[in-house]
């Protein structure tokens, strides 16, 4: 997602949320340094904290986190916005068509872009069906 402002923008926080009274035990974890490069670029790659990937690991029992669930949000999003742009253009193609001037020949970009969209559709059902 590129815009904050977008709805899968509003739904990702790097750090966890507050909660009323605060949190009030702590956890030392002691790594080796190659542990910690492989934290770090884990956090990196869900844009979370390194102590918010842990608790998230540890809390989800080998399912889902909340990161990976708005991950999947996110890109629903994202394509749901694209398909929305895709028919919109099959609608103008139609409508063209349908008032006796013919199926233009710009249409078959359309088609192209319809491809894609199915693609990236494929592409988000996949990885929400990964275990």
């Amino acid at each position: 997602m590129t815009g904050a402002t977008s709805g899968a923008g509003a739904l990702r926080r790097r750090r966890r949320a507050n909660v009323p009274g605060g949190r009030h035990h702590s956890h030392r974890v002691l790594v080796t340094p190659e542990e910690e490069a492989v934290l770090v670029r884990l956090a990196e790659a869900s844009r979370v904290t390194v102590p918010r990937l842990l608790i998230e690991a540890a809390m989800s029992g080998g399912g889902e986190t909340p990161t990976e669930r708005r991950d999947a949000v996110a890109g629903l999003y994202s394509v749901r916005r694209l398909l929305a742009a895709v028919s919109n253009n099959v609608n103008q193609l139609a409508r063209h068509a349908n008032s006796g001037f013919g199926f233009p020949d710009e249409a078959a970009a359309t088609l192209v872009a319809v491809r894609r969209v199915v693609v990236r559709i494929d592409a988000v059902v996949e990885a929400l069906s990964e275990p």
